[in-house]
């Protein structure tokens, strides 16, 4: 079986790495995990006046969270033992989480997608649109959409 996990660091995807990491998997199982950085859009700043570089100081913030991110989430499922059924590759992409998410999935052969859900109300979900929603719609497989349990 093929995984493909798309993690953003929230709580939500903090509960969608725990529950891949619960389950019990094949031992021929893959999962890669990835984590997708929206690419600032650079016209912005020649009218905020911000400067130019200020787009590429963010990207390279950005990435450098997102790999942390990834980290953690391969080092979680490595302590629960699921590191010694799985086969864990991770990876940083630049782009949109929407598209890429499901263009990943399929060029994986993925079997499963799972992600997060931050739980958007309507008026949120208009205004600031749901990965989880577009790639559930989207995806050419199974799509797990882990919500996280409020305390």
């Amino acid at each position: 079986m093929k995984i493909l996990l798309a993690v953003d660091g929230s709580p939500s995807s903090e509960a969608a790495v725990d529950e891949v990491a619960r389950q019990k998997w094949d031992v021929d199982c893959e999962v890669r995990i990835i984590s997708v950085v929206e690419t600032p859009i650079a016209f912005a700043t020649e009218f905020s006046g911000a400067p130019v570089t200020y787009c590429e100081e963010l990207e390279k913030f950005e990435s450098a969270k997102a790999r942390d991110t990834l980290e953690r989430a391969v080092a979680k499922l490595q302590a629960r033992g699921a590191g010694g059924t799985l086969h864990i590759t991770s990876e940083v992409l630049m782009g949109s989480p929407k598209r890429l998410i499901v263009e990943e999935a399929e060029g994986f052969g993925a079997d499963l997608i799972v992600v997060g859900s931050h739980g958007y109300r309507m008026w949120e979900r208009m205004l600031l649109g749901s990965v989880s929603q577009a790639v559930a719609a989207h995806a050419e497989c199974s799509v797990l959409i882990v919500r996280r349990r409020k305390s």
